[in-house]
């Protein structure tokens, strides 16, 4: 099959099979291209698409891009449950395998030593978000201010309550996530999420990620559960295991070699 090569991942050599029935982006199946003793998780992608003019163009269609991202991640998935992958961005395009090797040989040395430091770890993310109704602040609605004073004592009030829930669901956040860094062997904090965007319900107070040893993920997991009946009005979110997105920052801004960028 003809057409450029979409890269998901590399990993270290891995003997277990990928799902038969698994699809890549564009609906070609994915394949394993070993060079210099590293894998590449490859498949065909219609240059069309994803040619650099027709990709940038696509990146702004919102159906196309959720589409490629949804199967972008399937593949991350499966290759999550045989393997340590390490992920590369959305959209990383090479003309040909050749392209692929070189890209392997000019970041070797850092492909090899995030790899080693991922080997069976995998990613949790943690979100807190602090969701507490109006009435558990302020209290019964108050009475029918008799003057502009009262208007005014009763403004601050609601606004200190305000505060002080905000300041609860702070300290909250900062205490789990102190607890749940000294058990991961790293974490990130990533910017709190913007409600319109993401549709949550109540206020994003600690959107985080934490590298964990597989073989110690179950206890991680009963860690976090343990503290959502912790603090009332908070809502604490568990996803994963993921892929070490959080952790392998250098393949998310490293340069592409000069091979890539003619194709994509």
């Amino acid at each position: 099959m003809t057409g450029l090569r979409y890269v998901y991942a590399v990993c270290h050599p891995f003997g277990a099979a990928l799902q038969a029935e698994l699809t890549g982006v564009a609906g070609d199946p994915p394949r394993l291209l070993t060079h210099h003793g590293l894998v590449a998780v490859v498949s065909h992608v219609p240059e069309a698409d994803f040619a650099e003019e027709p990709l940038h163009a696509h990146l702004e269609d919102l159906d196309w891009l959720t589409a490629t991202a949804r199967a972008h991640q399937g593949v991350i998935d499966a290759l999550t449950t045989v393997t340590s992958p390490l992920p590369l961005r959305l959209g990383t395009v090479f003309r040909d395998d050749s392209g692929v090797r070189t890209m392997i040989e000019a970041r070797e040395d850092d492909f090899r030593r995030t790899l080693d430091r991922l080997q069976g770890r995998v990613e949790w993310g943690v979100k807190v978000y602090a969701e507490m109704a109006p009435e558990a602040v302020t209290g019964p609605p108050p009475a029918k201010p008799a003057s502009g004073r009262d208007y005014l004592r009763q403004r601050r009030m609601q606004t200190r309550a305000h505060e002080d829930m905000w300041q609860k669901a702070e300290e909250f956040a900062t205490r789990l996530h102190e607890r749940l860094s000294a058990y991961a062997e790293d974490s990130r904090l990533h910017a709190p999420q913007n409600a319109t965007l993401s549709g949550a319900a109540g206020k994003n107070v600690l959107n985080a990620a934490y590298l964990v040893p597989r073989a110690d993920s179950e206890e991680f997991v009963e860690m976090v559960d343990r503290t959502k009946d912790d603090a009332p009005g908070m809502r604490v979110e568990l996803t994963g295991p993921w892929a070490a997105y959080s952790f392998a920052e250098f393949a998310e801004s490293a340069e592409l070699p000069e091979s890539a960028e003619e194709g994509a």
